[in-house]
């Protein structure tokens, strides 16, 4: 069985590879998976793309910028039967990736996401705005126009089957990708499990997050959808 860790990156010089460097290769060779992992270059400006390489990635250009079509085009590549996302900024504990694949091959989860505000948030990792207003606003607005039960909607570090991928229609190109896919699992029925995760300062880079413009966008794009299928 093989695992794609897919990681987006714009202009992430600096931590990227130590972002690479930190997935537990060893380990998930040892629980007998195959490992690659796939850094979406998207369209960087510094060295992002050679200090990924020189960590071991293999390193995919996207053009179009976006988070959504920075991890669209890295699903597209990759070739795991279980693909795990996180962020290139280090702020995600991907050496628990084989925790969150556990969950997929032991206990028959299709979707496997973290939560941030069930773990633990570090100091200076999330601005105060977005710890408590904007992210628990959208989570709860999230769960009631969806019928869902979610503590942190927006958490990056995530795991699911290639199945599960197939079933959800993902197609967003820019930030509202995040609950896309959130709301894609629960429509679509999917076994989905939260997993509390250390959420920490990020550790290099500049943080690409507007805040009131991306809470805006992610309001209107769960409302269209919500009562757009009405």
């Amino acid at each position: 069985m093989k695992i794609s860790i897919v990681i987006p990156a714009l202009n992430e010089e600096g931590i990227v590879g130590k972002t690479v460097k930190s997935v537990p290769l060893k380990q998930l060779n040892d629980m007998g998976f195959e490992t690659e992992i796939i850094v979406v270059n998207n369209a960087s400006t510094d060295n992002t793309a050679q200090e990924a390489e020189e960590a071991g990635a293999r390193v995919i250009y996207e053009s179009n910028r976006g988070y959504g079509n920075a991890y669209l085009r890295g699903f597209r590549e990759a070739e795991g039967d279980i693909i795990v996302m996180g962020d290139a900024d280090g702020t995600y504990p991907l050496e628990r990736t084989p925790e969150f694949v556990r969950y997929i091959t032991d206990e028959g989860v299709d979707f496997v996401i973290g939560s941030r505000f069930e773990g633990e948030i570090q100091d200076g990792a999330m601005p105060a705005l977005h710890k408590y207003i904007g992210n628990p606003m959208l989570t709860k607005m999230l769960n009631q126009l969806f019928k869902a039960d979610f503590s942190d909607t927006h958490c990056g570090m995530r795991a699911f089957t290639r199945e599960a991928l197939k079933k959800m229609d993902l197609k967003s190109p820019g930030m509202e990708f995040a609950i896309e896919m959130v709301i894609e699992a629960s429509v679509k029925n999917l076994k989905i499990k939260e997993v509390p995760i250390v959420y920490r300062k990020r550790g290099g880079g500049q943080a690409k997050l507007n805040s009131f413009k991306d809470g805006w966008r992610h309001s209107k794009y769960m409302l269209k959808r919500k009562f757009s299928s009405e």
